[in-house]
């Protein structure tokens, strides 16, 4: 997924990738703060709607993040 025009913030941070989840929650949400960010352990069954003031952060069982946030 591509980043949103300026006003409505970014989209996607694939430079969390590797970073705490709690620090990568609260780095989407001082750049998009439109969104909210829930941080979810691997292997969590999750709905499969689209949300677009939603960001998943999926982390390890170290708490580190392990896919590339998007909103959805």
């Amino acid at each position: 997924m591509s980043d949103c025009n300026e006003s409505q913030g970014k989209s996607s941070w694939p430079e969390l990738v590797g970073v705490e989840g709690t620090v990568a929650a609260a780095t989407i949400r001082r750049e998009n703060p439109l969104v909210n960010t829930i941080i979810v352990p691997e292997g969590t069954f999750v709905t499969a709607d689209f949300r677009l003031d939603r960001v998943r952060v999926w982390v390890d069982t170290y708490g580190i993040v392990i896919r590339v946030p998007i909103i959805g």
